[in-house]
């Protein structure tokens, strides 16, 4: 026990020297770096989490591995350009849904403090209206404001709400796992998985405020708070829409009579944050930018390419303009099937359903961002299915395509990431069957509180 604790510091020692080096010393071009470090903290969490070590010396591990990025500018993302964009909209007064980002270097644009043609340059969504939800462009109004309109600042201020953020994921997903009876070790999962740490406080992705609401509405539905718990949901749809998906299964937990107040206070708290910003204007340049969303946007896809290269094949050209909304409407088909299918009696189980439906999501996604896995890596920690951690893993072979200035991704790569997630699934899915106790979708017993 002492030689395997003593080798699981060592373990950790070992990450903090390669999470510094990502942080401060690992361009997005600088793919075989990132790839030899990534594989470190990696090979290092598999280790510790495969060991009996203390909870609470893990948990603080990972926290420490997040704070190391504070003062880190995000190196594999440049999403935060159009985050210190919207906020300098807010700041100023304006609606940062009504308008291009063209429009603010027009001759007649009202004058923005903080909007230069600098940040304008950096944007990777010069063409797009914002499609960032309310929640997140609070957070990006506050960081502007108590940042004095210094970049860096608003990063770290950025970074601390999504650290909290974070910490309260582990927090919950710690009382989670003792409700269902099941190890505390779990936690580690989430709490020390590197692509959490990598894309959640070190690139900035505000999945990490989501994953605590969703986290938070299913805590509080073990002591039956339907108003808390709806409260939760809204607020993690203000923060993204994502969600939205697993409200079928909600329905299915809740029954028809508690659903109306649970499904009536997740709508009003998503009206209460969209209401700011709301007008017809508005909701057309959403509307188009989930559209473009569906029927441009590609990367790190696997079904969706498969589908792709068929295309090709019998048309000559990319279908993607059918195939995105098709593929939106087998996956909703599939969510709403596997709602109806059983009966959801525990949170256990309903979390596993919730893990199925991303699961599918992502499969039959155009667009599988790493940062995504997240979700999915916080809801299979609740089970004993362990193919997102594989997945957290071989994602990072995505940023291949960042290793040129023409972003083309490497379809060899692309096929070895899903090979081994897919194999790995099948393999899980086998041990279901042939042992119920492998699966988070049998009816576990749980402590039930009630008010």
């Amino acid at each position: 026990m002492v030689k395997s604790n003593t080798a699981s510091y060592i373990s950790l020692a070992v990450s903090a020297l390669a999470y510094m080096a990502l942080a401060y010393a690992t361009p997005r071009t600088g793919f075989t770096q990132l790839l030899v470090l990534y594989a470190v903290v990696f090979a290092c969490y598999l280790y510790v989490v495969s060991q009996r070590f203390p909870i609470g010396q893990g948990i603080a591990a990972g926290v420490l591995f997040r704070m190391l990025f504070l003062l880190a500018v995000p190196a594999l993302s440049d999403d935060y350009f159009r985050f210190l964009w919207d906020g300098h909209l807010l700041a100023a007064g304006q609606n940062p849904y009504l308008h291009l980002p063209d429009f603010y270097m027009g001759a007649n644009a009202p004058h923005v403090a903080g909007i230069t043609q600098g940040l304008y340059r950096q944007l990777n969504s010069q063409e797009y209206y914002s499609i960032y939800p309310p929640v997140m462009q609070a957070v990006f109004w506050l960081s502007v404001k108590l940042s004095s309109g210094n970049p860096m600042s608003a990063i770290i201020i950025m970074r601390v709400v999504l650290l909290l953020a974070d910490m309260g994921s582990i927090f919950l997903l710690l009382r989670l796992l003792r409700k269902m009876g099941l190890p505390d070790k779990n936690v580690l999962l989430y709490a020390l998985n590197p692509l959490v740490v990598l894309e959640l406080a070190g690139n900035l992705h505000f999945e990490a405020l989501m994953i605590f609401f969703l986290l938070l509405c299913l805590h509080q539905l073990f002591y039956q708070r339907l108003v808390v718990s709806g409260v939760a949901l809204g607020l993690a749809i203000g923060t993204k829409l994502l969600p939205l998906m697993f409200l079928p299964f909600l329905l299915r937990r809740l029954g028809w009579r508690r659903f109306l107040l649970f499904g009536g206070v997740v709508l009003l708290a998503v009206a209460a944050v969209f209401y700011p910003f709301i007008s017809t204007e508005v909701i057309q340049n959403l509307s188009r930018s989930l559209d473009l969303y569906f029927r441009k946007f590609e990367f790190n896809a696997s079904v969706y390419y498969l589908l792709r290269w068929l295309g090709f094949e019998l048309g000559g050209f990319n279908i993607i303009l059918y195939l995105g909304p098709l593929l939106s409407l087998v996956t909703l088909g599939i969510v709403v099937t596997l709602a109806s299918s059983r009966k959801l009696g525990s949170i256990r189980r309903l979390s596993g359903y919730m893990a199925a439906a991303l699961t599918v999501y992502l499969f039959l996604s155009t667009t599988v961002h790493p940062w995504y896995i997240t979700t999915l890596v916080a809801l299979t920690a609740t089970s004993h299915f362990r193919y997102a951690v594989t997945w957290s893993g071989v994602s990072i072979l995505s940023y291949a395509a960042y290793r040129t200035s023409t972003y083309t991704e490497d379809m060899l790569l692309i096929a070895l990431e899903y090979t081994l997630v897919f194999l790995w699934l099948v393999v899980e899915l086998y041990l279901y069957r042939q042992r119920r106790h492998h699966a988070n979708l049998v009816e576990p017993v749980e402590k039930v509180n009630t008010p």
